[in-house]
């Protein structure tokens, strides 16, 4: 028989979208897209693996139905549609249209009803007895349509469920499910059914009565607590049934014809799975359309063959290649961003008057090709634009060496114009052109645009801020890709940029500085719109060379320091075990948790603090909260104190020991991590290969490892932190007079608020007092609730806590008002800003829980004065670099490290260069309070902190 699949649109939407639990974002606009995706892998395998003659797809009309009338709570109980996957809707439609699916839907009407009226009409046709109907859902509402000719279907596991399952499974037949479901009800829609009757129950009633009418005329059979649910439900019961019947009798103007499955449109397609980076689905979608074509074919031997859609061009005069974008010829495609003109330069008298050009020239897009993406790559050749629609590139190497010039004459020509800060320069991930500049003497200057960080500040949902991802989702414009110049990345025969023909290689590397020029004068007008302009101009641009030349510089490692250090630490491990299976009475594997857990709860008799999937959580907040309960007159309580420092040793060890000695480099003994500007949520710097942010700041052990960092002879290193800055920004964001009052005096700060909490004079604060003051002070930053404050304070209950936040809140209310204002922001915009117009987007704060809302308001907080702090440092080091060299100085900076600087300079000028560096961190921004920066020298980075 020939088939009808009916597609419940709605229910496979949620099922999409909540079967990847992570999420997805498109690696090129950032949008999500997991429920997309999902669908796209349902609609493409019922389309190749079943290859249906019709398909349908049924949508929930807007507005109220025809039950809202019956029952004003209908659904009422249903929590919101998820923000990310509304926004999804609108792709999920475009993908059924280019499917060739229609979507039928009618006003008052669900889903199901659209597919019941359309059942029932196909069913009832003389002139379709051939077709058989598959409800393409697991909605129970459906049941009711089963026949000999109508079936449910389950596509992603392939099962239909028919009248012989239908009966096998709940003993009941498609003419009882109606009442089937009014007995049972359904809290997802708010359908009320009968008390204490569930699927079990209504089961045996229906088999024994027939009905719901059946039931009711034997009431008197049924005794106890089921009789009394019944009679209890007799007002209402006419109403469910009626909630839970499908219409079938209103027409939705529905033809079979309609359905017939047509030919995908593949530009729509292929544009839509580039945008949203579906790549695993680009050749399906390929095969699909030239199915479709070999089936037309066939059918039309006689008549000429039209170009099928993957032939056709923008503007059907052949394939699409770089620089066009395939789709349907219409006024939306037909504006698209068109190729640019691009040549090479490969003479002297080109390059000399290349180079006076650029002199005037109020913006200049710079660009690279290398050998490779590593640290030791070589330059091929540099690529510049000034004029959208144009570029030029100048090749350095080549398999044509001959015919154009070599690296001395091109890059000392170029020198002045990119060292220049005179001359505004843009471009995309300057980072890595500045490090490949820097490989030949070149220090990049005058950047103010990068068109990476840029999408980032713009959209950090982003997946990737890739080149010619940007290029497609903000410019619509779809760049020459890279393989077709060197082949895939897997392939272990990939070529090299060295190799390509100069022809080619000058499209494709001028085409990347005239798409990053085109780049800035799109997102410009977005940044002012979201007065993040200075921030990227003054901030993040400028700090991506800095990072550059931090990155190249890198710091001396000792190598051998780091194993006697491993050493120890592994002599204190092992005292460590003997002192736990002392303190235990026991012995057992400290790294199992499954051990560990035996060890605590049911031996050493811990409470239990919480539960996981797996089982009872040991992790650390569980250890923490134990090590407070210590009792030094009995030894079995110091346990989880000892488990920490084992654990943290251990990772130490492990993690951090090993690490570092491995990414020494063996040609200059440095350690050269790499650095992030924009992966925090705060903005603040992270680092990987290794992970230098990550080595203790506070404890004994973390200050041993910093003495493996150390400067070469005849230099020291500087250190440079700022002091309270956090607490200094709060201040300052806050207005509040007593914390301003307080740094203006320059007194210990968290004497001084510990002073004014507990109402006593200065001098007499206990250590005690001010301990507390310190730790609301800092958890104040991070909104820290009562119940944390307790856990952090010895000696201080939750009451204790709840009184002294209090009591605190009281005497610093310009803080409190700014907390709440943190909170406020949050909740009318969905973000929150920084000192310097930083967002961060706060989807918390409207949680469908008081947990989740909790924690957007802690976010909120945090993230205004962390990402403030972030701000600091950041334009700190853009300035620090700057007066670096305006006036030649002999000092480099090596490290950033949370609010701390690290600079190596020559011993006899130390001192001096320490002032200038002071000098210009404190006075990185203008504050309501001063910043305080305070400094050392030494050898090594342990004696220099």
């Amino acid at each position: 028989m020939r088939t009808l699949y009916l597609i419940d649109a709605y229910a496979q939407i949620f099922r999409a979208y909540f079967a990847i639990r992570n999420g997805m974002n498109s690696p090129v606009t950032g949008e999500p897209t997991q429920a997309v995706f999902g669908m796209t892998g349902m609609l493409f395998k019922l389309l190749t693996q079943y290859k249906p003659e019709f398909v349908a797809v049924a949508l929930d009309a807007p507005g109220k139905t025809f039950r809202d009338d019956m029952y004003a709570e209908y659904k009422a109980t249903r929590n919101a549609t998820p923000d990310d996957l509304t926004s999804q809707i609108p792709r999920i439609f475009e993908l059924i249209e280019y499917c060739g699916i229609p979507i039928i839907s009618k006003p008052g009407l669900e889903a199901d009803d659209v597919m019941a009226i359309i059942t029932c009409q196909v069913l009832a046709d003389p002139a379709h007895q051939d077709v058989q109907v598959r409800l393409v859902s697991k909605d129970k509402d459906l049941e009711q349509l089963l026949s000999d000719r109508a079936a449910m279907f389950d596509i992603h596991t392939d099962a239909t469920l028919d009248v012989a399952g239908l009966a096998a499974g709940k003993g009941i037949t498609p003419a009882q499910v109606i009442d089937y479901l009014a007995l049972i009800g359904d809290s997802v829609d708010n359908v009320p059914g009968v008390e204490g009757i569930g699927p079990k129950t209504a089961s045996q009633l229906l088999q024994q009565y027939g009905s719901i009418a059946g039931i009711y005329e034997h009431i008197e059979e049924i005794k106890g607590k089921r009789r009394e649910n019944l009679e209890k439900a007799l007002g209402h019961i006419e109403l469910s049934r009626r909630l839970v019947t499908l219409e079938c009798n209103v027409d939705v103007g529905f033809s079979l014809e309609d359905a017939r499955v047509r030919p995908v449109n593949l530009p729509g397609l292929l544009d839509l799975f580039g945008q949203l980076g579906f790549h695993r689905f680009l050749d399906e979608a390929r095969r699909l359309a030239q199915s479709a074509a070999a089936a037309t074919s066939e059918d039309s031997s006689d008549s000429p063959a039209e170009p099928t859609p993957a032939q056709q061009s923008l503007f059907g005069e052949g394939p699409a290649g770089p620089g066009e974008v395939a789709g349907p010829p219409d006024a939306e495609t037909a504006d698209r961003a068109a190729p640019g003109t691009y040549h090479a330069i490969t003479t002297v008298e080109g390059l000399r008057n290349l180079v006076d050009t650029l002199r005037a020239q109020p913006m200049v897009s710079v660009d690279t090709e290398t050998t490779g993406l590593g640290r030791d790559a070589d330059i091929v050749g540099v690529s510049i634009a000034w004029e959208v629609g144009a570029g030029v590139y100048i090749p350095i190497r080549s398999p044509q060496s001959g015919a154009h010039l070599d690296e001395k004459t091109v890059l000392d020509a170029l020198k002045p114009i990119l060292e220049s800060r005179a001359i505004p320069k843009c471009g995309h991930n300057l980072k890595f052109d500045a490090l490949v500049f820097l490989r030949h003497n070149i220090h990049l200057r005058g950047v103010c645009f990068d068109s990476m960080l840029a999408a980032a500040l713009l959209d950090p949902s982003r997946g990737s801020s890739k080149l010619d991802n940007l290029a497609l989702s903000v410019l619509n414009y779809r760049m020459i890709p890279i393989t077709e110049l060197i082949g895939e990345r897997t392939d272990p025969n990939q070529g090299s940029m060295e190799s390509v023909p100069l022809d080619q290689i000058a499209q494709y590397a001028a085409e990347d500085a005239d798409i990053a020029l085109r780049l800035y004068h799109a997102l410009l007008p977005r940044l002012e719109e979201q007065k993040m302009a200075e921030l990227v101009r003054e901030v993040e641009s400028p700090l991506a060379l800095v990072i550059a030349e931090m990155e190249a510089n890198g710091i001396l490692c000792d190598p051998e320091e780091l194993v006697r250090q491993g050493k120890a630490l592994g002599i204190r491990v092992e005292a460590l075990r003997e002192q736990i299976r002392e303190a235990a009475g026991f012995d057992f594997d400290l790294n199992s948790t499954k051990q560990l857990g035996e060890a605590l709860f049911d031996r050493l008799g811990f409470k239990v603090g919480k539960k996981t999937k797996t089982g009872r959580s040991t992790d650390v907040e569980v250890l923490e909260k134990l090590a407070l309960d210590e009792d030094r007159d009995q030894p079995h309580t110091a346990v989880p104190r000892l488990i920490l420092e084992y654990r943290q040793l251990q990772k130490l060890i492990s993690t951090y020991l090993g690490n570092l000695r491995a990414a020494i480099d063996p040609k200059d003994g440095r350690i050269h991590s790499t650095f992030h500007q924009l992966v925090t949520a705060t903005g603040r710097l992270a680092s990987h290969n290794p992970n230098l942010q990550n080595i203790p700041v506070r404890s004994e052990i973390g200050r041993e490892i910093r003495k493996a960092f150390y400067a070469p002879s005849g230099a020291c290193l500087i250190c440079a932190d700022y002091s309270q800055i956090e607490l200094r920004l709060l201040a300052h964001l806050s207005g509040d007079e007593a914390l301003i009052s307080a740094f203006d005096q320059d007194l210990d700060i968290h004497a001084a608020v510990a002073s004014e909490v507990f109402g006593i004079p200065l001098n007499e604060v206990t250590r005690d007092q001010r301990n507390r003051a310190k730790t609301i002070n800092f958890g104040i930053i991070y909104g820290v609730t009562a119940y944390g404050l307790a856990r952090r304070v010895d000696g201080l209950d939750y009451d204790g806590a709840v009184r002294l936040i209090a009591d605190y809140k009281k005497r610093y209310a310009g803080i409190d008002a700014f907390l709440s204002g943190c909170v406020a922001q949050a909740l009318s915009y969905g973000y929150v800003t920084t000192i310097m117009g930083r967002r961060r987007a706060i989807p918390e704060i409207n949680g469908n829980n008081a947990q989740i809302r909790a924690l957007g308001e802690r976010l909120a907080i945090n993230s205004v004065v962390q990402g403030s702090a972030a701000d600091l440092i950041k334009l700190a080091m853009v300035n620090v670099q700057k007066r670096i060299d305006e006036e030649h100085r002999p000092v480099k900076l090596l490290l950033q490290i949370h609010d701390e600087l690290i600079f190596e300079s020559p011993e006899d000028v130390a001192e001096e260069q320490a002032r200038a560096i002071r000098e210009v961190m404190e006075g990185a921004m203008t504050l309501r309070v001063p910043l305080r920066v305070d400094s050392g020298i030494g050898s090594n980075w342990r004696d220099a902190k």
